[in-house]
């Protein structure tokens, strides 16, 4: 299983895509991280980021993240206080028609997702819709596990 982890903590930017990443480990020691590109690698969970007290941009296109693992991964993201901008483009979670609307209703400090600005309107509508979106996303999950059990 490959995995990420290092320990440079006055990183401030880090390139590491096209890999074979499946895990994201030993980021949180990485405080002054501003900007992670993880894009096209094998990343299923969002995770270890905790500690990312700077961490502002994050790119995952062209991974694995799917609905059942997406409250997990924003849980894990909404510890990062000053996550401004997100890219999802090409992963599994975006066949969930309200993927976009729970992202920003969930992380309110986004300014940008997938390369679109987050309007106050938008996130009005978004905040407006939760509780709809939190209840269709563990019916989705389910459905998405039974799915892959098939």
């Amino acid at each position: 299983m490959a995995g990420l982890d290092f320990w440079c903590r006055k990183l401030k930017i880090v390139y590491l895509q096209n890999n074979l990443i499946e895990v994201m480990e030993g980021i949180s020691k990485c405080k002054e991280l501003e900007y992670l590109n993880l894009a096209v690698n094998n990343i299923s969970l969002i995770q270890g980021v905790k500690g990312c007290e700077s961490l502002q941009k994050l790119d995952f296109t062209l991974n694995f993240i799917d609905i059942e693992d997406l409250e997990e991964s924003i849980d894990n993201l909404s510890e990062c206080k000053d996550i401004r901008e997100l890219y999802f483009v090409g992963n599994p979670l975006t066949d969930w028609p309200h993927w976009q609307d729970y992202i920003i209703a969930r992380i309110p400090t986004l300014s940008r997702l997938d390369g679109t600005d987050v309007t106050k309107s938008m996130r009005m509508a978004a905040l407006q819709k939760f509780d709809m979106m939190q209840k269709d996303l563990v019916f989705a999950s389910r459905k998405r596990i039974e799915e892959k059990v098939l």
